[in-house]
């Protein structure tokens, strides 16, 4: 496993994620409030469950990329890098986007289908996954799969805690989305542009 220092690094990054509106945490403020608390913690569910996915697709693609080209796992996390500073940036930029979500209403397994397929049919959410997990990756300290199945664990019980917030506080959490997500993007901003340029310094020595 990553070190504390690292581990820390990491879950502050992924919290700074989470908690900024984005189309899964849309989703769920939407459900709960058209539909009532049940929903909106169903759709929470169904996030938490496709993310599941990705990691595993990002843990099985890591572990072969090693296998087959071990100096393609400097160019994965350069490559990832980049990108966390790409996303910052945009953040800094971005003109407030909680808006709300128009949905039909659905039954609670409909619901809960339609949170895990978003998920996993976003491929931003799988470039993030492949940009930002192997980051905090030490191949010296353990199989590096298993490493990327904790960490993404971990972020994945993260992001579904901030989720069933949002689901629980329903249309309050909705209406306070819009009105916050403005500095909540610049300061997630700040926080990828410094967090990649770190990691970008990292992977170089």
């Amino acid at each position: 496993m990553p070190t504390l220092h690292s581990l820390a690094l990491f879950i502050a990054a992924g919290l700074a994620l989470n908690i900024t509106p984005g189309p899964d945490m849309l989703y769920v403020a939407a459900r709960g409030a058209s539909e009532g608390r049940p929903a909106g913690i169903v759709s929470a569910l169904g996030i938490g469950a496709g993310t599941l996915v990705h990691i595993a697709l990002v843990a099985a693609g890591l572990a072969a990329v090693l296998a087959a080209v071990p100096v393609a796992y400097l160019a994965i996390r350069l490559g990832g890098a980049a990108y966390l500073i790409y996303l910052g940036i945009r953040g800094l930029m971005a003109r407030p986007s909680a808006a709300a979500l128009p949905l039909e209403p659905a039954t609670l397994g409909a619901i809960f289908r339609q949170g895990v397929i978003t998920n996993v049919l976003n491929p931003k959410v799988a470039l993030f996954f492949l940009a930002f997990l192997p980051q905090f990756v030490d191949a010296s300290r353990g199989n590096p799969a298993l490493q990327v199945v904790a960490l993404g664990l971990i972020f994945d019980f993260t992001g579904t805690m901030v989720n069933l917030a949002v689901a629980v506080g329903s249309s309050r959490a909705a209406a306070r989305l819009r009105r916050q997500s403005g500095w909540l993007q610049r300061v997630t901003g700040v926080i990828f542009v410094a967090l990649g340029l770190r990691l970008a310094f990292a992977a170089r020595h």
